[in-house]
């Protein structure tokens, strides 16, 4: 009984997260105009966000410890890795690449294609928030990234196992170079006004609440394709660079690794 608990209990604070994130980015797209003003002017739901998602990771190590598939070694792999990738984001701070290029998520997609969807979670969310601390980049954008470089890392998990899984890595991380961007101008995008003088931020491309889902989508990609699609693009392909020289020498000590230490508990 208690080994089918710890899984589903698992799961249920998975599934939690992914809904503190959904509501996360889309509440403000349910507010009246009043209450989207009185939301914009008052902001202070970041902290509390982030206690949250820590939250959980932390239930979740706490739970995979109970002995379900998962050993000490590997939960502390998650710290190693985590620790290295945090140092790779201040390497970016201090020596700032091209556009949107960050070096940070090629080793969460790597560990959530070898280690899993859930492990790979917990490598996002926990990287972005080690190096937050470490580069003084702490604001109300941290528990954004922390949830979508967690669902970069939980979707990587989701990949299928190949033989040669270097194409399809590559493009997983395209894509996902675009879909962080995407993701991330959400968490202000509703709050902004347009500009005076400024075709790139006009009414055509603001959120104004009253709007139809086909009409704030066209709005948004307006938006997104006048300010962000080229630094984001940027991202995606330092992702692919990444991925094609590192990949597979990666995958490789990883799955070695992992095949060494993570075991299941079998009793009789």
């Amino acid at each position: 009984m208690q080994r089918l608990a710890q899984p589903v209990l698992s799961f249920l604070l998975y599934g939690l997260s992914g809904v503190i994130g959904l509501v996360a980015f889309t509440y403000p797209f349910f507010l009246d105009a009043a209450q989207l003003a009185a939301a914009a002017g008052a902001r202070q739901s970041a902290p509390l966000l982030t206690m949250l998602l820590l939250t959980v990771c932390l239930l979740i190590l706490l739970i995979e410890m109970q002995g379900q598939a998962v050993s000490a070694k590997v939960v502390a792999a998650l710290g190693v890795l985590v620790a290295v990738t945090a140092a790779l984001r201040f390497l970016e701070a201090a020596v700032p690449g091209p556009g949107g290029f960050s070096p940070i998520f090629a080793p969460i997609i790597l560990a959530g294609f070898v280690f899993g969807a859930r492990f790979g979670f917990l490598m996002g969310a926990l990287t972005l928030l080690v190096s937050a601390l470490i580069t003084g980049g702490v604001g109300p954008w941290l528990p954004y990234q922390m949830f979508a470089a967690g669902w970069v890392g939980l979707t990587a998990g989701w990949l299928p196992p190949l033989r040669r899984p270097l194409l399809l890595l590559s493009f997983f991380g395209f894509a996902w170079g675009l879909l962080f961007g995407l993701l991330m101008n959400l968490y202000f995008w509703p709050f902004t006004v347009p500009v005076v003088g400024s075709a790139a931020a006009g009414d055509s491309a603001v959120w104004q609440p009253g709007l139809t889902l086909t009409a704030g989508a066209a709005r948004y990609l307006a938006f997104y394709a006048s300010t962000s699609l080229l630094w984001d693009l940027i991202r995606a392909v330092g992702n692919v660079v990444l991925l094609l020289a590192l990949g597979m020498p990666a995958v490789r000590a990883l799955v070695r690794f992992r095949d060494r230490f993570q075991f299941q508990l079998v009793t009789g």
